[in-house]
C-alpha cells in the first residue's frame, strides 16, 4: 500500500513537473524595471503604456502564439537596487530579456549587469549619450532620443536666436552632465561667437531654486539652456518668474513640453521657451489617432510622453522576441540590430552601429492658454536625421 501511495506521490510530482514546463514553454517572461516610488508623474503614465501595449499583443495571439507576461521591478531611484531587481529578475523569474529605467545613471547601472551577465536590456528612458556610445555595449539597445539626438533639434532653433551670451541649468548627475555638455559642443560648432558665462548644478530633486535664479541673473546671459524637470522645474520656474529671469531672455529646454513637466507649472507656464515635448493633442496622423483612440479608451485620460515610451517598449520587445523566435541573447541581439517596426511617431529602426533606436521627438514652443501650458508651433524631428554620421559614432563607442 504504502509503495502505492509512494508511486502515485512520485508520478504526481513528474505530471506536475511536466505541466509546470508546458505551462513555462507556453508564456514568454520579460523583466520590466523602473523609478516607479521616485517619479511617479513620469512612470505612471509609461505603466499605463507598457500595460496597454501587453493587451493588444496578447489579444493579437501573443509572440508566435506564447503569452507575453512582464514582471515588473521598482528599483525606487537607486542604481544598486535596480541591478538587485535585474539579478532577481534574471536568476529567479527567468525572464528572456530585461527593459525599462528612467533615470541615466540607473541606466549605466542596469546595462553594466546586462554586459557582464550576458542577458539582453531595452533601456526605455534614460537619455546619456554613454549608454549606446562610451559605455555601449552589444547588449543593451535604447529606445528614447538621445541627450545628443535631443541637443541637435534644440540646437537648430537655438543657433538662430541672436543671443551671444549663454547660461546652462541642470541637474548634477549623468543626465544633465551629459545633455550641458553635449548641447555646449553643438552649439559652439553653429556659432563660434557664442560665450558661456555660467553653470548651475543643483542637486537632482532638491533644487534650492532661489540662490541658482540670483547666480543666474548675475552673470546676465542673454540665454538660458535649461535641463531641470519635475519639481525642480516647477521651483525654477516659480523663482524665475517672481525674480524676472525669463524676462527679455530666450530660454530653450529639453524634456519641458512633455506633459507631466508642462502640465505642473499651469498658469505660471512662461512663453516661447523653444522646448522638446509631446503635444499630444495636435499630432494628426493615423499612427498617433490609433494609439490615442485605445489609450482614451482604456485609461479615460490623455496619454503623456511616459505613455509612449512604455507603450513602445513592450511593442518593440514583442518585435524583437518574434523575429529572432528563440531567448537566446545572441538571437535577440542579432534580431534587434537593423529592425524596424512602427510606432505611434511613425516607423523607428534599430541601428546597428549604435543600437539606438531612430524614435524622434517633436520641437516647439511654450505657450499659455485657458491657463494651461501647451506646445505650440510644434514640428516632429526624425531621430535619423539628428545622429552622427557612421565615422564619429566608431570613435565613440567601444568595439565589442
Amino acid at each position: 500500500m504504502q509503495r502505492k501511495q509512494f508511486l502515485a506521490a512520485a508520478l504526481g510530482v513528474i505530471l506536475g513537473g511536466m505541466a509546470q514546463s508546458a505551462f513555462a514553454q507556453s508564456e514568454i517572461k520579460i523583466g520590466e524595471i523602473n523609478s516607479y516610488s521616485l517619479l511617479p508623474a513620469f512612470t505612471e503614465p509609461y505603466r499605463k503604456g507598457w500595460q496597454l501595449a501587453l493587451e493588444e499583443v496578447n489579444a493579437a495571439g501573443g509572440v508566435n502564439g506564447k503569452k507575453l507576461v512582464v514582471v515588473s521591478k521598482d528599483d525606487g531611484g537607486k542604481p544598486a537596487d535596480a541591478q538587485t531587481a535585474a539579478n532577481e529578475l534574471v536568476s529567479s523569474e527567468k525572464v528572456a530579456m530585461l527593459t525599462g529605467t528612467f533615470l541615466s545613471n540607473i541606466g549605466l547601472a542596469v546595462s553594466d549587469f546586462a554586459n557582464q551577465k550576458k542577458v539582453f536590456f531595452l533601456a526605455a528612458e534614460p537619455l546619456t549619450d554613454a549608454i549606446t556610445w562610451s559605455k555601449g555595449n552589444r547588449y543593451t539597445f535604447r529606445l528614447r532620443p538621445s541627450n545628443y539626438m535631443q541637443a541637435a533639434m534644440l540646437v537648430e532653433e537655438a543657433a538662430k536666436l541672436p543671443a551671444k551670451r549663454w547660461a546652462t541649468i541642470a541637474p548634477n548627475y549623468e543626465y544633465g552632465q551629459s545633455a550641458v555638455s553635449v548641447f555646449k559642443k553643438l552649439m559652439s560648432e553653429k556659432r563660434p561667437d557664442i560665450q558661456w558665462v555660467d553653470e548651475q548644478w543643483p542637486p537632482q530633486g532638491k533644487i534650492d531654486a532661489g540662490p541658482v535664479v540670483q547666480a543666474v541673473a548675475a552673470a546676465n546671459p542673454e540665454a538660458i539652456l535649461n535641463v531641470t524637470f519635475g519639481a525642480d522645474l516647477v521651483k525654477l520656474v516659480r523663482e524665475g518668474n517672481t525674480r524676472g529671469l525669463f524676462k527679455d531672455r530666450a530660454v530653450v529646454s529639453f524634456l519641458t513640453g512633455e506633459p507631466e513637466y508642462l502640465d505642473p507649472l499651469k498658469e505660471e507656464t512662461p512663453a516661447g521657451w523653444i522646448v522638446t515635448g509631446y503635444p499630444w493633442y495636435s499630432i494628426k496622423t493615423p499612427e498617433h489617432d490609433a494609439f490615442l483612440k485605445a489609450y482614451q479608451g482604456k485609461y479615460n485620460d490623455y496619454p503623456r510622453l511616459g505613455s509612449i515610451v512604455g507603450y513602445q517598449t513592450i511593442k518593440a520587445a514583442a518585435a524583437i522576441l518574434a523575429k529572432a523566435n528563440s531567448l537566446d541573447p545572441e538571437k535577440l541581439i542579432a534580431a534587434t540590430e537593423g529592425l524596424s517596426m512602427p510606432s505611434p511617431f511613425g516607423e523607428i529602426t534599430f541601428r546597428k552601429i549604435d543600437h539606438q533606436s531612430t524614435l524622434g521627438a517633436y520641437v516647439g514652443k511654450t505657450a499659455l492658454k485657458d491657463g494651461k501650458g501647451v506646445m505650440v508651433d510644434s514640428l516632429y524631428r526624425k531621430g535619423s536625421d539628428y545622429l552622427p554620421s557612421d565615422a564619429e559614432v566608431d570613435k565613440l563607442r567601444p568595439k565589442d
